[in-house]
């Protein structure tokens, strides 16, 4: 200021320079106090973005232990509560139901879980597993995939020859009823129904979890562990301690399977069989009651095995293209999860069966199309009907050709065969690859580093597979994990079940390939979801690059160009319960095992019992009480009330006979199978 004061005083020169001089002079003067004052400011309201990120998670962590704090110091009722508030009175859990009505523990019940949701515990490894002594490794928190992921695949794979244990690990299957009660903490696979049987007065006496590896071949869960001799030990002593009750005995999903395989080896001569003679079935198995059972396989398999792909995995990709196949930071996860899962005999269990008969060829398909739009919620009703007022009806009449399981390319999902020129693959000549010198491709071993350019282009050139020709494309870019699946499972259609090759171990899961026990009193139910779209067929193309990459990819954009339609991201989608389609789950005891057939020579009683899938009305009811879903089936209170009645001696007459929401039994005389 006393600057301007000295230049008011003075006479003015030229009112231009005179202007200029006194605007720089209070810029310089301004800019020096700004600067002056800088240091004062920028110690207290600069904010950097460590100080973001360390908001960020003080708040997270404050509102995380509020909420846990809340949680444990609230009324145990409240949750209750609050959600009776908002859906209406929530109806007693199954078991208390019966128990009022009087139900109490009659038969000893057997489950048998399913692929992956068993525990898996570490008995014996390498260097990089120390510490991890009868720790899971599958299962649990899963904590070691993320601690030490590249040392827990190399511990959950099995030997690429054998299918057995690679030389100095050894992972078991961990043992009672904790083997699959849960699958992780808070997420239920077989607690809620343990739950519900102990409030009838069952306990671990009278209840047997006949846990086992999953990942091994049916047969060579006995060869290593003897696991089917346990079974049949476990089943006979239940049997014998409960006063002569036969057991009843519930697989879920690939346990299905499993149970049909030991039902022909427990009655087969030793060495191969368990040596119980012709009649151990109909003494000690009430009924066998399969849940969500992929009897005929699931088309899931089949792009688990080909391009180790699922319809979350092709949604992934397209969101993030390349990052699941990409070496970024040495991830390749895709290439790892192909090693594991291929090492897995198992899954081969859960290929197609029957070829184009049961699935259906390149001009048809048992099933019709349905364009399914999501369910509104139902009301707390454990046999809420299934076009009751809070359903929308979901599902429409749309023709496709499920036929075609893959496509190479929407167009030939949807040409005329007659208007497709296919160039045979079995025959082409595999050809060299680059990935045959990298490194890291020889790190992470898959048969496609085998197949070369030359075998990827045959297999692409051949446009459409049916569920006949996929076991040709399957020997072909993965001979050698077929060459040992084949000694272990089949997959066609018996002509005649009285040709002895089939006493062999590898036809025993085949229901078409198969006859079920000599049991008449027996009865076999199959009980599972409907109303929720599920993998059918897939759509495929070639991966961007297929230099050490898995080459085939599903092609995520293709859509059926409309809200609803059944392709979606690549995935034609049919009826079933996310997982295993209706056709496969029900058709055996729709009409395979239906009176008296080829596959049921004494006519063993089957029943399908069908549970419409409805989604939880809100977050507070978790996975629901109504869901149709393959695995959150099993907190169905229908599905557990139908269980916990015929263990406590009802038979299936009793329960209502058939309980049908789809179109199964229509299907069924579509397929074309002699009995």
């Amino acid at each position: 200021m006393a600057m301007l004061r000295r230049r008011k005083a003075s006479p003015p020169a030229d009112d231009h320079s005179s202007a200029s001089a006194v605007g720089s002079s209070i810029k310089e003067e301004v800019g020096e106090k700004k600067q002056a004052k800088a240091p004062e400011k920028g110690g207290k309201g600069r904010w950097s973005c460590l100080d973001n990120c360390c908001w960020l998670i003080g708040v997270i962590c404050s509102v995380w232990w509020l909420l846990l704090f809340s949680y444990k110091a609230m009324p145990a009722s409240l949750p209750q509560y609050v959600t009776e508030v908002i859906t209406g009175p929530l109806p007693d859990p199954p078991g208390v139901k019966l128990q009022k009505e009087g139900l109490r523990a009659k038969h000893p019940v057997v489950f048998v879980p399913g692929i992956v949701t068993g525990g898996l515990e570490l008995w014996e490894g390498h260097q990089c597993a120390d510490g991890l002594f009868r720790k899971r490794l599958w299962g649990g928190t899963f904590g070691e995939v993320y601690k030490r992921p590249l040392c827990w695949v190399e511990h959950m794979s099995l030997d690429n020859e054998t299918g057995l244990d690679p030389p100095g690990i050894r992972v078991r299957s961990v043992s009672g009823l904790v083997a699959a009660d849960y699958f992780a903490p808070g997420y239920f696979v077989w607690a809620v129904l343990i739950a519900n049987l102990a409030r009838i007065g069952y306990e671990e006496k009278t209840m047997y979890m006949a846990s086992y590896d999953w990942r091994l071949s049916f047969q060579n869960t006995e060869v290593r562990d003897r696991t089917l001799s346990r079974i049949k030990s476990n089943i006979e002593l239940m049997v014998s301690t409960n006063g002569g009750r036969k057991v009843v005995v519930i697989p879920h999903s690939m346990g299905v399977l499993y149970f049909l395989h030991f039902m022909k080896w427990v009655e087969a001569p030793a060495p191969m069989g368990g040596g119980g003679g012709p009649n151990w079935c109909t003494e000690h198995i009430k009924a066998v009651m399969n849940i969500g059972g992929p009897f005929l396989g699931v088309p899931k398999a089949v792009s688990s095995l080909f391009s180790a792909e699922a319809k979350d995995v092709a949604v992934a990709r397209a969101i993030a293209p390349g990052v699941l196949d990409s070496d970024f930071l040495g991830l390749q996860t895709l290439r790892h999860v192909m090693r594991l899962t291929r090492t897995w005999d198992s899954i081969m269990s859960m290929i197609p069966k029957g070829g184009d008969t049961i699935w259906g060829g390149l001009d048809w398909s048992p099933e019709e199309s349905y364009e399914c739009s999501p369910k509104k919620q139902k009301n707390n009703d454990s046999h809420a009907s299934s076009n009751g007022d809070g359903e929308m009806v979901g599902c429409q009449s749309q023709s496709v050709n499920y036929g075609r399981i893959i496509s190479f390319g929407k167009d030939i999902a949807e040409t005329p065969s007659a208007n497709i020129e296919q160039n045979d693959f079995r025959d082409a000549v595999k050809g060299n690859n680059v990935a045959h010198s990298n490194v890291s491709c020889r790190e992470i071993w898959t048969e496609y580093h085998e197949l070369g350019w030359a075998g990827i282009k045959a297999v692409a050139d051949y446009k459409v597979y049916t569920a006949s020709s996929l076991i040709d494309l399957l020997n072909f870019v993965a001979p050698k994990m077929m060459q040992r699946g084949s000694a272990h499972f089949s997959h066609g259609i018996a002509e005649d079940l009285d040709d002895p090759k089939y006493m062999h171990y590898k036809y025993w899961s085949n229901p078409l390939e198969t006859k079920l026990p000599n049991a008449p009193d027996m009865e076999i139910y199959s009980l599972y979801g409907v109303g929720i779209p599920t993998e059918r067929a897939y759509v495929y193309k070639l991966s961007p690059s297929a230099e050490c990459y898995i080459p085939f990819q599903i092609d995520s954009s293709a859509n059926g160009g409309h809200e609803g339609s059944n392709l979606q991201g690549g995935i034609y989608l049919a009826n079933g319960d996310e997982t295993v389609p209706v056709l496969s789950a029900g058709y055996m005891c729709a009409k395979g095992w239906r009176g008296k057939t080829r596959f049921n020579p004494s006519g063993i009683k089957t029943y399908i019992r069908e549970y419409d899938h409805a989604p939880p009305a809100n977050i507070l009811e978790g996975r629901g009480t109504q869901s149709g879903a393959h695995v959150d089936i099993m907190g169905n209170f229908a599905l557990i009330e139908d269980i916990i009645k015929v263990a406590a001696g009802a038979t299936g007459e009793e329960l209502g006979g058939d309980q049908v929401y789809s179109d199964i039994f229509k299907w069924s005389e579509k397929v074309n199978l002699h009995l």
